[in-house]
């Protein structure tokens, strides 16, 4: 089963990553680009195909060191998210990867 990937390699600003998010989960146009605008969109997905839905975060521990009061805003805004789809027929599954010492 495939996932979609919410790869935040090098974001350390809340303006790259509301880039990467509408890039990286082909957000609708309307996407405002802030806090709530990013949770209105995980929780009304009628933008997104009802096929299973599943969302990886990775490479995200720079922006939780760079900005750690809006790592904390994301990691609740995806918890929220995948709470309100929990018992649903589409519900959202999101992990947030652990780095891995694969180099």
């Amino acid at each position: 089963m495939t996932a979609t990937v919410l790869d935040l390699a090098g974001v350390t600003t809340r303006h790259e990553f509301m880039d990467r998010c509408a890039r990286s989960l082909s957000l609708p146009e309307y996407f405002g680009r802030n806090w709530d605008a990013l949770a209105d969109c995980l929780t009304d997905l009628s933008w997104c195909p009802p096929t299973p839905r599943r969302l990886r975060v990775t490479g995200w521990q720079e922006y939780a060191a760079a900005s750690p009061r809006e790592w904390r805003i994301v990691t609740q805004i995806l918890r929220d998210a995948a709470d309100f789809w929990q018992h649903t027929d589409t519900p959202l599954h999101v992990s947030v990867e652990e780095a891995t010492n694969a180099e």
